[in-house]
């Protein structure tokens, strides 16, 4: 099968596609030809070896994928061979071929490609899990959500108004808050036009937001946390600006605010039925028309250069995939 390898920890266009075998799977676990996969973030962290836990090379990247299911494993009971599948791989997405634990997979749901679906687990995934389990989203709560037109944050956006909230969208550039704006948010921030924390301010009469959601970090982050609400929640979702930002605590003791680091991969595999239980609450949602996966640049894997140059860039409005088939 058709692989894009890690060699040696480095950019993504280090990478190189090569010959690989057929990986084995086990008895509780399913062999997926994949169709699409999904490009994210953490991707570059992995293969720069820049990631919270650190893959030996050589190995394949890729933490989401979409495709049919062409063998099982003998505990098996959800899945046959030829069912349409969306899977969380513990890496080796971004090959013909990739192995998934069952528990960590899911049917294709109703109203989705494999490119939409391949896009799906992780930035879904992550949002869902951070506003509801992390942060307990109430209705008529408000979120700010930065980077609000990238892959994680316009899921972001798109989740916490289907839950009632009211959402306000935070870019870089009015393209992208256009695109948030379509995604559900009622206001929307220029970050690069004014002061975020004095913008959120003027759109909450003064009370802050409920719920943070940032996965860009960098200057913006402590703008955005000053803005908290009393008893406010700071999720703390990644660092897609590359610096870690160092928060004054006083500001969460006046406010009585908690800081919440989510990360959405480990916390899936240690509750693996309540996420099962998020997956079929999603998956209704997305039958209901209340969500709806949004691939704006979809590359073949030859392509996969561009693929990770859009997110690099911070060029991306919504979700990036390769296409395998």
């Amino acid at each position: 099968m058709r692989a894009l390898v890690c060699n040696a920890y480095g950019p993504p266009d280090t990478l190189a596609i090569e010959d690989r075998p057929t990986p084995d799977i086990g008895d509780a676990q399913i062999l997926v030809d994949v169709h699409a996969a999904g490009v994210n973030f953490p991707d570059i962290l992995v293969v720069a070896g820049q990631y919270q836990v650190k893959t030996e090379p050589p190995f394949v990247p890729g933490n989401e994928a979409a495709g049919v299911v062409s063998a099982v494993g003998n505990d098996v009971k959800r899945f046959k061979v030829g069912d349409k599948v969306i899977v969380m791989p513990r890496g080796g997405a971004f090959a013909e071929q990739c192995v998934a634990d069952e528990i960590l997979s899911m049917p294709l749901p109703e109203g989705l490609d494999f490119e939409q679906a391949a896009g799906f687990s992780v930035t879904y995934g992550t949002s869902y899990h951070a506003l509801k389990q992390s942060a307990e989203l109430k209705p008529g709560e408000t979120v700010l959500v930065l980077g609000a037109a990238g892959g994680v944050g316009i899921t972001a956006v798109e989740i916490a108004k289907a839950m009632g909230a009211h959402v306000i969208a935070a870019a870089s550039t009015d393209e992208k808050l256009a695109f948030a704006k379509e995604a559900g948010a009622d206001d929307l921030i220029n970050y690069t036009d004014q002061p975020l924390k004095d913008a959120v301010k003027s759109l909450t009469d003064g009370k802050g937001a409920d719920v943070v959601y940032d996965p860009v970090g960098g200057d913006l982050a402590e703008q955005a946390y000053r803005s908290l609400a009393w008893h406010g929640r700071y999720l703390v979702i990644g660092f897609a600006a590359g610096d870690i930002p160092a928060f004054p605590l006083n500001i969460a003791l006046l406010k009585e605010a908690s800081i919440i680091g989510v990360w959405w991969g480990t916390w899936a595999q240690k509750n693996p039925k309540l996420q099962v239980q998020n997956v079929i609450e999603m998956a209704g949602m997305i039958q209901a028309g209340t969500l709806k996966p949004r691939v704006t640049e979809s590359y073949a894997l030859d392509d996969f250069k561009q693929a990770f140059g859009a997110i690099t860039g911070r060029r991306a409005l919504g979700k990036v995939v390769l296409r395998m088939r």
